[in-house]
Order: C-alpha cells, then structure tokens, then sequence
C-alpha cells in the first residue's frame, strides 16, 4: 500500500469515525502498511472493526492500522478453512510449491469460490481386505452373546491403578483421594493429606491380607522401639561435653 492508497484508505475509514485525513497521516499509514495492498478485503477489515461495538459503550471507536492487518488476515483465513489441496500426478517438489501457493492465493482472495464443506471418505472397506482381516484373527464386527452384560459389570469393577485406585481402610480416603492425618485445622477440615498412602491401603491394593491383632501390636511395638533408638542417639550427641581449652602458658 502506497501513500496515495493509505489516503483512499483513511477517506473510507472517515466515512465511520469523521477524522480529518492528512498527508502525514497518510505516509504513516502507508509505511505501517507497506506489504498489505488496498483491496476489497481491506476495505472490509474496517468495515468489521467499526461493526463490532466497543467494550466501553461510551468508548469511540477509532481503527489503527494493526487492526486492519489484523481483521484482514482474519477475512481471508476464514475462506480457507475447508480448503484441500488438488495435486496433480508426478508433479515435482518444486510443482507442488507453485501451485499450493497458488490455490491458496486464489481462495484467500476471493477469485475462486472457498470449499463449503471438509472432503469425506466414501465407501467401505472391500471384501478381500475383511477377509485379510478376519484371517488373522480380527473379530471387530462381530458380537458376542452376553457382551454387554460383561462389559456392565465391569463398569463397577474398573479402577485407576495404584493406591488411590481403592479406598483406604485406615483413614476410609476416597477413591483418588490421598490418605489423610489425624489431625485436622481450618484450611484443613479433613485433615492433611498424606505424602505417602498408609501401609493398610499399601497391602490391600498388593492383595495382601490385613495384619491381625497381634501383627498390628507387634509394628506398633517396632515403630515405638525405632523412635526410642532415635532419641537416645540424640541425647548421647547432647551429652558430649565441650573441649576444653588449655592455656599454654599457665601449663608451662
């Protein structure tokens, strides 16, 4: 677009919003939009902006260059959207380039009619590739008495993987939930979720039988004598009494 042609272009933009165009102006817009020639489409780029109503209401609406580029690209993007290439047989990289860019020009622009509606697959597969098919063991058109009655059970049955994939029997945590602590606060009504699920919910999801009474009392009792070690490595450390410092001189 040119100057003499950014100045047709503010005339229609005035017609809309009444501005004054100036030759300074005209040379501004015309250097925003050296690579966009004035055509239909960009007359139609200000038609649309000044359709849509601003969102202040009390706002004036006033088209800058970048929305012309903008809504531009967008009107002519909008004629492509079912487009599908037409090659032709044995056309060379260089073919193909050519006239890709050329049906794209041509549908963009408005000189050839834009596809109206996305190319479907008709037809079916042949009989002699169902019968390839069904050779090698594929039975996907085929149904099975009591298939459904299978399948809706099974809704029931399946489960994510891993702990969350069941319920936990020691803090009764939801299917996808984490584990929960004892402890709860106000951020927390249900208590602070675990890093790590509970052993319970560890087995059960192995398959594993719950601990009995005696089991239970016997981890209990392992857990107790672990901390136990553990702060009396920690009192030990406590009690190692500082190092004395020897004055040299007063030894002498």
């Amino acid at each position: 677009m040119n100057r003499k042609e950014a100045a047709a272009l503010l005339g229609h933009c005035s017609a809309f919003d009444n501005r004054q165009p100036s030759e300074a102006a005209a040379i501004a817009w015309a250097s925003a939009l050296h690579d966009v020639p004035f055509d239909d489409d960009a007359r139609a780029a200000v038609a649309s902006y000044y359709t849509t109503p601003p969102q202040d209401p009390n706002a004036k609406l006033w088209i800058l260059p970048h929305h012309v580029r903008t809504l531009r690209s967008k009107i002519r993007s909008a004629r492509l959207e079912n487009f599908q290439y037409e090659p032709i047989a044995d056309e060379t990289p260089a073919e193909y380039l050519a006239r890709y860019k050329g049906q794209v020009q041509a549908i963009a622009s408005g000189r050839i009619a834009a596809p109206t509606g996305r190319l479907a697959l008709e037809g079916g597969p042949s009989r002699e590739f169902m019968r390839e098919l069904e050779a090698r063991g594929w039975e996907g058109n085929r149904t099975v008495d009591g298939e459904d009655d299978e399948a809706a059970g099974l809704i029931d049955t399946v489960r994510r993987s891993g702990p969350l994939g069941i319920e936990c029997p020691a803090c009764q945590a939801a299917i996808g939930r984490p584990c929960k602590t004892p402890g709860a606060s106000s951020k927390q009504p249900m208590g602070k979720p675990r890093l790590k699920p509970h052993s319970a919910r560890l087995r059960a999801v192995a398959g594993q039988a719950e601990q009995s009474a005696d089991q239970r009392a016997a981890e209990e009792q392992r857990i107790r004598a672990m901390s136990a070690r553990h702060l009396a490595r920690q009192d030990a450390a406590a009690d190692i009494p500082d190092a004395e410092i020897v004055d040299e001189e007063a030894a002498s």
